[in-house]
């Protein structure tokens, strides 16, 4: 066993920082009999140096995170102090300085993913970053590695826990989502700010790296089709519990039936709670992966959190190191596929579609005229109502959304319809 410690770089220590430190310190011998060497933290970049920090040596503190990655000595640097800048041009100046990186920054990698692979690739050295998608959930490798021989057509699931305790708080007691917001935010699920979780762009960010990976095509941000749940009502579920389903805010890639092209996209969506997802509750993450050879898989646990993400941190931690010992680097970036992201209007899905229209007859037979004219079937529809006014609930079959979109703005132009009050996906048939 080699003797002369692995030198790690920690890049921030908030609550995921100040985790890692401590697994480092209180499992330092499991660690080096797993990686065949002692690693040993070299230095820790902070913005706010007064801080006490339990645990951690206050000799390694520094604000100069620059010189810290450019040392020269540095095996690992650690990254999750998360936003684009200066994470990237610390990543980068440290696969510069000899440096391989792990991150859990899901922003950076989903915007820029393809120029830091590049520039590992350029300089030999690892990036790996399980702990950006679903927190302590192995996911990532799983992806990468075990199913590399597999052809993965569909990955959908629950990845940001913020949103999914508000949609089970909503389900689950009838309260309206301002309430069960507030509930999060005071247990600590919820940011002071929750617009990231619940528009959607944390759950885009990560639907970008799953699709990424999933499909060997490169995926931005920029190319995820993003719908918040804000707009998500207690009606929303009392429509969707007459239908068995639940309602979760999802994250799907999917490759297209061809097989030319894919998707990524997230939104609210009602599923049969005979789907394994419908069954996350609370903070929960759960990823489901369909591919030819192995089927159906689900991946469960914690999506976040300090420990929990903090263990996928050091998942990587190891096998960097264990690679840095052998003289190797694990798997980069795989786009050879080169599929084209299709736009959200070519996507294939079923709806819900609740109206607001008029209690007299016909109404019906115009709206179900309409959804003919636009080559959208229907499933099934409800009609319910008194004293002039009607509710009319319509479920499809599948169709594009670009043909959705027609029907609803067409059904907008007739008089007996009075509003749409709501329109939902449906998956997970």
């Amino acid at each position: 066993m080699r003797t002369r410690p692995l030198k790690v770089a920690l890049l921030g220590c908030g609550v995921v920082g100040s985790e890692v430190a401590r697994i480092m310190t209180t499992h330092a011998d499991d660690l080096t009999a797993r990686i065949g060497a002692p690693v040993e933290l070299a230095g820790v970049a902070v913005r706010r140096p007064s801080k006490v920090r339990e645990g951690i040596d206050p000799s390694l503190i520094t604000t100069d995170a620059t010189a810290l990655v450019k040392r020269g000595d540095i095996d690992v640097v650690v990254e999750v102090i998360g936003g684009i800048e200066p994470a990237r041009t610390l990543i980068t100046t440290a696969f510069e300085h000899g440096a391989s990186v792990v991150s859990a920054n899901k922003a950076l990698l989903a915007q820029d993913g393809a120029a830091l692979h590049a520039a590992a690739g350029r300089h030999g050295r690892d990036l790996y970053y399980e702990a950006a998608v679903a927190g302590a959930i192995p996911l990532i490798r799983p992806l990468r590695e075990s199913l590399a021989g597999d052809k993965i057509n569909r990955v959908m699931g629950i990845v940001n826990g913020t949103t999914n305790f508000i949609l089970d708080k909503m389900d689950s007691t009838g309260a309206g989502y301002q309430e069960a917001l507030d509930e999060a935010t005071a247990l600590g699920y919820a940011e002071a700010d929750p617009t990231a979780d619940v528009e959607g762009f944390d759950a885009a960010a990560k639907a970008a790296i799953l699709a990424g990976i999933a499909f060997h095509t490169r995926v931005r941000l920029d190319d995820v089709y993003r719908e918040g749940m804000t707009e998500v009502t207690a009606a929303d579920f009392a429509s969707a519990k007459g239908m068995g389903c639940t309602i979760k805010l999802l994250a799907i890639c999917e490759r297209a039936a061809d097989g030319r092209s894919v998707t990524a996209r997230v939104h609210p969506a009602m599923i049969p709670l005979s789907h394994p997802l419908a069954s996350v509750r609370e903070a929960y993450n759960a990823v489901f992966v369909e591919s030819e050879a192995s089927g159906r898989l689900m991946f469960y646990g914690p999506g976040a959190g300090g420990a929990p993400t903090a263990s996928a941190v050091l998942g990587d931690l190891v096998a960097v190191c264990r690679n840095k010992l052998a003289g190797v680097t694990g798997p980069g970036e795989s786009a050879y596929s080169r599929l084209p992201v299709s736009s959200m209007g070519e996507v294939v899905t079923r709806y819900h579609i609740s109206l607001d229209v008029a209690d007299k007859p016909g109404v019906l037979a115009q709206c179900a005229t309409v959804f003919a004219e636009h080559g959208v079937s229907i499933d099934t529809v409800r009609q319910t109502g008194k004293g002039g006014e009607a509710s009319l609930v319509v479920v499809t079959h599948r169709a594009t959304d670009a043909a959705l979109s027609g029907t609803v703005e067409a059904l907008r132009q007739l008089d007996t319809v009075h509003g749409v009050a709501s329109i939902m996906r449906v998956e997970g048939e």
